[in-house]
């Protein structure tokens, strides 16, 4: 029978989402493992990668086509032998947001109970209209796990549509062999939430000026959303250090003008101290959960990426454990390739810790919003030429001013000072870094 080809969960916080781009026609055959579309996320435009295979047999949703809900057909495939005329009625998208608000008017008590329970069923069909037991898996997650002896049937996968690929499998041997973490689980999250109030639009009052109205974005949605939930459920605490960085300065010219084709930025030194201070203070290295603190053993550290309609967060990995050449070329490609929109899910998905840098424009200091589940942020302002005293003179050196938020459920204020002198330490001499 056709398959529906569905919205995917490319991202843990992707409620909806929208086609940017269709890079197969109507009639096209289709092999697992094709690229079919550009699927705009809260975060980035990813290729979505088919699972089945088969003649693509209707485009549902037009490219550009906004504010698509997760699991809602976008096309339909037809499996060998199919024409179009078994599409029917499966190529029209569902409409139960429109149809249940008026079936409960007769008895209205009854309405909340029956909601919930009309979302949960496509779930398990995300990948495609066969059985629902059927795992999805790429070939070679496969042939790993009939090694290692693992279940795929026990996992969910972090691919188009749930589908268990290397990654997952890799995650799940470094665990012991447990099963994959749920991709799709944080989706449901907002169905957990207390109902919202309907948004109010716009009125203007006598006496407004002229004004235009810009359409919000998915990702400037998802970051109103989230930052929303930080600030409303994450009792942020903040501390404030100085930083003086002459000597950085100093020594990131002698290695940009000694080595060819280096070019550190004070960013790259921030990273880096960023990583070694929770090397050395792990219980900064936190995040809150409901059943236990997780303490991560290894710093990666997420920079914010400013975009023209909102900002991202690609990850270095394991800054800890990265020299400065190393954490600079990573985060020139990463930074690159987020403002082109072309960062894999797994680039920017995650993080133990973030840091948010203004200095390049002037901002002295400020205060960062975290980004959950992480425990900390630091935002670091510009450095500038302060008057200071040292052995009892007043000199002037070059001061960087960092603030760190930290949730005051996984951090004590005391664990966030501790990060704070470790991090001074290691930007007042940075020679600490080089080794």
């Amino acid at each position: 029978m056709p398959i529906q080809i569905l919205m995917p969960a490319l991202s843990p916080t992707m409620t909806e989402g929208s086609v940017a781009r269709w890079l197969k026609k109507e009639g096209d055959e289709i092999h697992s493992g094709d690229i079919i579309a550009e699927i705009e996320t809260d975060k980035a435009t990813m290729e979505y990668e088919a699972v089945d295979e088969g003649r693509l047999g209707k485009i549902i949703v037009p490219e550009g086509a906004q504010g698509i809900k997760v699991n809602q057909p976008i096309a339909v495939l037809l499996e060998e032998g199919e024409d179009a005329s078994a599409i029917g009625d499966i190529a029209a998208p569902p409409k139960p947001a429109e149809a249940k608000p008026a079936a409960p008017q007769p008895a209205p008590p009854s309405a909340p109970a029956e909601a919930p329970n009309t979302a949960p069923p496509p779930a398990p069909q995300a990948g495609n209209g066969h059985d629902a037991a059927r795992v999805f898996a790429s070939p070679l997650a496969r042939r790993m796990a009939a090694q290692a002896g693992l279940d795929l049937a026990a996992m969910r996968g972090s691919g188009p549509q749930g589908r268990v690929v290397k990654a997952d499998i890799d995650a799940a041997l470094s665990r012991g062999g447990a099963p994959a973490r749920v991709a799709g689980a944080p989706a449901s999250t907002p169905t957990a939430r207390p109902p919202q109030p309907a948004p109010q639009p716009f009125a203007p009052v006598t006496g407004d000026p002229p004004f235009t109205q810009k359409p919000h974005s998915q990702m400037r949605r998802i970051i109103a959303r989230r930052l929303t939930e930080s600030k409303q459920t994450v009792p942020h605490f903040y501390e404030t250090i100085d930083c003086e960085i002459d000597e950085l300065l100093r020594i990131r010219k002698v290695l940009n003008d000694g080595t060819e084709g280096l070019n550190l930025s004070v960013n790259d030194f921030v990273i880096r101290a960023a990583g070694l201070a929770l090397r050395q203070v792990p219980a900064a290295n936190a995040s809150w959960s409901d059943d236990a603190i997780i303490l991560w053993e290894r710093a990666d550290i997420a920079m914010a990426v400013a975009l023209d309609d909102g900002l991202i967060t690609p990850i270095v990995r394991g800054a800890d454990l990265k020299g400065l050449q190393q954490i600079a070329a990573e985060t020139k490609d990463l930074a690159a390739r987020a403002r082109a929109g072309k960062l894999k899910l797994e680039e920017f998905q995650g993080g133990t810790f973030s840091i948010s840098n203004l200095g390049m424009y002037g901002i002295r200091e400020f205060a960062a919003v975290i980004n959950p589940p992480q425990g900390g942020i630091l935002a670091v302002g510009a450095g500038a030429p302060r008057p200071v005293v040292k052995n009892g003179q007043l000199a002037i050196a070059t001061v960087m001013s960092c603030t760190l938020s930290a949730d005051h459920r996984a951090v004590d204020g005391a664990v966030g000072a501790q990060f704070l002198a470790a991090f001074k330490r290691l930007i007042d001499e940075p020679s600490r870094m080089l080794l």
